[in-house]
């Protein structure tokens, strides 16, 4: 089964980038990149040291509901290059593991689906969950504190 690692949304990005509202309804926070740990979801590249970024609340579902998970995330503070959704894992992905979890087209979780997986066994854990017909997409979230990163799809 092929996969694709899909990032946000371009006209949702340059509307923040341009100061719009995060999913808490504040401006996005600008600071500059320390150089490590600052994945862009838009370009699903690191941000590099000394470039500006933002900091921001969002929400990577259509709705609030209970399963809606909401947390912070970092986009480029100027314009980038969109992502072109593929299978090869996105340079941004740099620790060692992710959680990778199923979500329904209900956009609520799939119970059982969700595993610490290594980096380079995103694709075939992600080809994997989608073998069971309940999982409409997958999140890959940090290992650590549950950020969301990016989404992937059937390819």
């Amino acid at each position: 089964m092929s996969i694709r690692f899909v990032a946000l949304d371009t006209e949702l990005v340059r509307r923040l980038q341009a100061g719009g509202p995060d999913a808490n309804g504040q401006t996005p926070e600008r600071q500059i990149s320390p150089g490590d740990g600052v994945p862009c979801r838009h370009c699903l590249e690191p941000v590099a040291r000394g470039e500006p970024f933002l900091i921001l609340a969002h929400r990577p579902f259509p709705a609030p509901q209970p399963y809606a998970e909401q947390g912070p995330i970092f986009l480029h503070a100027e314009p980038c290059v969109p992502h072109e959704a593929g299978a090869d894992i996105p340079k941004m992905l740099a620790s060692p593991r992710y959680i990778v979890r199923g979500y329904g087209a209900n956009d609520r979780i799939v119970y059982g689906s969700g595993q610490i997986v290594a980096t380079p066994e995103i694709p075939f854990a992600a080809a994997s969950l989608f073998e069971d017909p309940r999982i409409a997409y997958l999140h890959v979230r940090s290992a650590s504190n549950n950020c969301y990163q990016c989404r992937i799809d059937r390819g």
